[in-house]
């Protein structure tokens, strides 16, 4: 594959920074984010579905066993489009894992719930959830991005963080021709596209990778913050969900460029200390975090934030449906990842911004959404719940892989028995 006409180099790349000619390399973070995961992996599988609009996610349905028996033992690619189920037949609470970019261009998205969706874009076709399948192509992906840069940060099923600092062609074009081999070599393993941003932190690559979507390339230096960032709306930044974004719109900052220009301490007053703090130095461009390369999660969590205010006294049903489904979505992603977890934690944010966290352990390692609801409820009982709420969040934590687990068992059996069997003087 070649360098696809419709990649982006932001820069020719500088020559000085801050008036002293530097030989040092400059520290170059790629973002890399496979288009459309989901939607590409199935697009594999159903090809007569390209260009069309398509959603995953939900529940399996009898439709969906029905539709699976219909097509055993067929070509799925003669699978004509009309036999597949529809968006608009989709009766339940399930949300959007993904959405094709067909699909997107009526307004359909992740985490969208189904029944919104399908009064969007009824036409759409329906496809189920199929994990084992995308954490295959996902294993393939990364693999051929550590047999070429070997400073991966792992960041989900279908994106990672790269260090092109000291990797060969990491440095030319400030990145691109690095990008560009490895968008080629994924393509050619897995069938499948990404997009690349690469700045000089994770910050700035993560919103890099959204620039030219898909089959992008896009790099950034320090420079171009001014020209390139600041004119970009805050909720670009990754960790400025709507809530923030309407308050600071409140304020009359709009931009990127217009949040970098407000006073820190104001921010801090407004926002909290480390929030504000955080939202200052992100809107200046500055990241220190380093790749971590460790496999092992330390956590897994899911949240989110609501449209409006939430009170526990008026929306109690509305508040027990997403802790629910909260519960059930890290319940799904323990499952899928293998790991059990020993510590349950929510996490609130009230309309005033202020957050507050309460874990509770249990006395053995689960993965049951049912066991996981049950230690947040524990954990709710010790927070006030009188203002109204705008954020919720579940958190697994203390995991432990499930091969890890039995091992630990097996090891116990062990001991049990040298002991029932050991000779006494």
């Amino acid at each position: 594959m070649s360098a696809s006409s419709s990649s982006l180099i932001i820069t020719d790349g500088p020559t000085e920074q801050f008036g002293i000619v530097s030989t040092k390399s400059l520290r170059r973070i790629a973002h890399l984010d496979m288009d459309a995961f989901y939607g590409s992996v199935e697009l594999l599988r159903y090809p007569q579905l390209k260009g069309l609009p398509v959603v995953i996610g939900g529940s399996r349905r009898s439709l969906d066993e029905d539709f699976l028996k219909l097509i055993e033992g067929k070509d799925l690619s003669s699978i004509a489009p009309k036999q597949f189920p529809l968006l608009g037949s989709y009766k339940g609470r399930g949300v959007i894992t993904t959405a094709t970019y067909p699909a997107r261009q009526f307004g359909v998205g992740s985490a969208m719930g189904l029944m919104k969706a399908a009064t969007l874009c009824p036409q759409a076709i329906l496809l189920p959830v199929d994990f084992p399948r995308y954490k295959y192509y996902s294993k393939l992906f990364k693999e051929q991005i550590l047999s070429i840069a070997p400073l991966m940060e792992d960041r989900g099923i279908d994106e990672v963080y790269i260090d092109f600092t000291d990797v060969e062609n990491g440095q030319t074009l400030g990145g691109y021709e690095l990008a560009v081999q490895l968008q080629t070599a994924i393509l050619e393993v897995t069938g499948l596209t990404c997009s690349i941003g690469v700045a000089p932190n994770k910050l700035l690559a993560k919103m890099a990778s959204e620039f030219n979507k898909p089959k992008g390339i896009s790099i950034v230096y320090e420079e171009d913050l001014a020209t390139k960032i600041w004119p970009l709306p805050c909720r670009k930044i990754n960790g400025i969900g709507p809530k923030t974004d309407q308050k600071l719109q409140s304020m009359g900052i709009h931009t990127i460029g217009q949040l970098a220009q407000q006073n820190q301490f104001d921010l801090m007053r407004l926002f909290g200390k480390s929030y504000g703090a955080w939202l200052y130095e992100s809107a200046w461009g500055k990241d220190n975090r380093g790749i971590s390369t460790s496999s092992e999660p330390s956590s897994i969590s899911r949240e989110t934030t609501f449209d409006q205010d939430l009170s526990v006294s008026l929306h109690k049903q509305e508040l027990g449906r997403t802790l629910d489904l909260l519960c059930q979505q890290v319940s799904d992603d323990l499952k899928r990842k293998g790991y059990r977890a020993k510590t349950i934690g929510i996490k609130l944010r009230f309309a005033d911004f202020k957050a507050v966290t309460r874990d509770q352990t249990a006395n053995t390692y689960i993965q049951e959404a049912s066991a996981i609801r049950k230690l947040c409820s524990l954990a709710l009982k010790r927070v006030d719940l009188s203002r109204r709420i705008r954020l919720l969040g579940v958190r697994a934590a203390g995991l432990s892989s499930i091969a890890e687990l039995g091992q630990q068992e097996h090891n116990r059996q062990v001991h049990k028995i040298a002991e029932q069997t050991s000779f006494n003087w």
